[in-house]
């Protein structure tokens, strides 16, 4: 949020023109940056659409990107969830629609329903994703292996080709990636989870290519555990029996010694979301506590 320019006798004396008695000369370069009234929104008259929209990081990122000019559309299966967000965020910078990222009819309604209430589209926050099961390759279910492949991979596959045209005649646009640290490296019980925040690196680095002669930028941005719903599912799975000293473990295995939190994760989506990220495009965004340094 914007920060107004205090100007007293009890201000801090500046280097940057401060006028007798400590107060900023408005000529001055950090009393222009900092002026209230001419602060301009990262995501000024952007629109973005946002899978996955519901809670956890989805929610966050949300609640960041209108608190930066944005105008967003919620996509995800909970209604119930959705709905309350636009409530708290505002119907005029805010709507929602349920659909299953997976099929490729939802995937055209959302963006359909994205130009129709705000005009087209700038961004793309990919972040839709399930978490499967924690098993051992031999005993995992492979109807579950195909749903996490299904929502992880092609959601975000269809997301990126139906979104791509709107991006060409808005004149470029960014997409934002949630992969993972998994994406980067194993962890056992986990072969589906695994393979799709892989996958989506390799898509990541492809479209990149394709989208930057249309101003199209792509990365990913790879979180370590973060305080959700997925982690508590994970934790469960691990060890249902102890899900307090399973936090606590993994925590412990963090250099930053805590998990993330939403609010973590979606402070990098929305700078390679923004105008400050235009150079950026064909990266991974480690968002970890230093997990993989």
């Amino acid at each position: 949020m914007p920060v107004g320019c205090c100007c007293d006798t009890s201000c801090a004396k500046s280097y940057y023109g401060a006028e007798p008695g400590g107060c900023l000369s408005s000529r001055s370069l950090l009393g222009s940056a900092i002026n209230q009234e001419e602060y301009v929104p990262r995501l000024d008259n952007k629109v973005a659409i946002i899978t996955g929209g519901s809670g956890g990081i989805g929610r966050a990122a949300a609640i960041k990107f209108v608190g930066e000019g944005a105008k967003v559309m919620l996509v995800d299966v909970d209604e119930a969830a959705l709905s309350a967000l636009v409530s708290e965020l505002g119907n005029n910078v805010a709507g929602y629609c349920v659909a299953d990222v997976t099929r490729t009819v939802d995937t055209r309604k959302y963006i359909a329903a994205t130009v129709e209430q705000f005009g087209g589209a700038d961004i793309l926050l990919a972040n839709a994703g399930v978490e499967g099961e924690v098993a051992s390759i031999e005993d995992y279910d492979e109807d579950t292996f195909d749903r996490v492949i299904a929502v992880n991979i092609k959601g975000v596959w269809l997301g990126i080709k139906h979104l791509f045209p709107v991006l060409k005649e808005r004149g470029g646009g960014s997409i934002v990636i949630t992969s993972s640290t998994m994406g980067i490296k194993g962890s056992p019980g986990l072969s589906a989870y695994n393979t799709s925040k892989h996958a989506v690196i390799g898509l990541m680095r492809s479209t990149a290519l394709d989208g930057a002669a249309h101003k199209i930028r792509v990365n990913t941005v790879n979180p370590a555990p973060v305080e959700t719903r997925m982690m508590r599912s994970l934790e469960a799975g691990i060890d249902a029996s102890d899900m307090a000293g399973t936090h606590a473990r993994i925590a412990a295995s963090i250099p930053l010694q805590r998990y993330g939190e939403p609010e973590d994760i979606a402070n990098i989506m929305l700078f390679l979301a923004s105008d400050e990220a235009s150079f950026l495009t064909g990266g991974v965004y480690m968002a970890d506590g230093g997990s993989t340094a």
